[in-house]
């Protein structure tokens, strides 16, 4: 009898504001056994250091594989992790609507996040963007995963991919996670 490998940990970063309870991260995590949701004090003025020390923390309180289930700020919040920091139990980044840190429509409350193409972090990760993304371009979304040395994944005119965005539980986003899994 072989021992089965330990079971993959789905580490949820949301963005600003945090996730509702229907925004399909939301509802992934709830559906995943063992997932984590990384908290943090303040939601609505989010600082990278604070935001990057409450990651640290989650990461530190989960032993075996990990995967990083990533919206919006969260995405960077992942990246900006991953060029200073090492766990060598992740196994990727899943990040979904990256915004454009330099763009117009960035909010100016979040603080120290870097713009997506600084850096390329050691990190198995895939773009997922919208072509309709009010927070950043398609262009700027390519950009980003081009830098990161990412996989990239058009989902069409999709908005945000948030609450707004009537995905319910988003299946197709889910396929793209399954996929993106199987090849780590």
């Amino acid at each position: 009898m072989t021992a089965s490998a330990p079971l993959l940990t789905h580490l949820f970063l949301a963005g600003i504001g945090n996730s509702e309870p229907g925004h399909w991260q939301s509802r992934w995590h709830r559906s995943l056994p063992g997932s984590r949701w990384v908290e943090h004090a303040d939601w609505d003025n989010p600082d990278a250091r604070a935001w990057i020390a409450d990651l640290d923390a989650a990461l530190a309180a989960v032993t075996g594989p990990k995967l990083l289930v990533a919206h919006s700020l969260g995405c960077l919040l992942a990246m900006e992790w991953a060029r200073d920091h090492h766990d060598p139990d992740i196994k990727g980044a899943f990040l979904v609507a990256v915004p454009d840190a330099a763009g117009p429509n960035f909010p100016r409350q979040a603080v120290g996040f870097r713009p997506a193409t600084t850096g390329r972090p050691p990190l198995p990760a895939l773009v997922v963007a919208s072509t309709n993304d009010g927070y950043a371009s398609i262009e700027s979304a390519r950009a980003a995963a081009a830098a990161w040395g990412a996989d990239f994944a058009d989902v069409g005119a999709l908005g945000h991919i948030n609450l707004a965005s009537n995905l319910g539980d988003w299946p197709e986003g889910r396929a793209l996670l399954a996929a993106f899994e199987a090849r780590l």
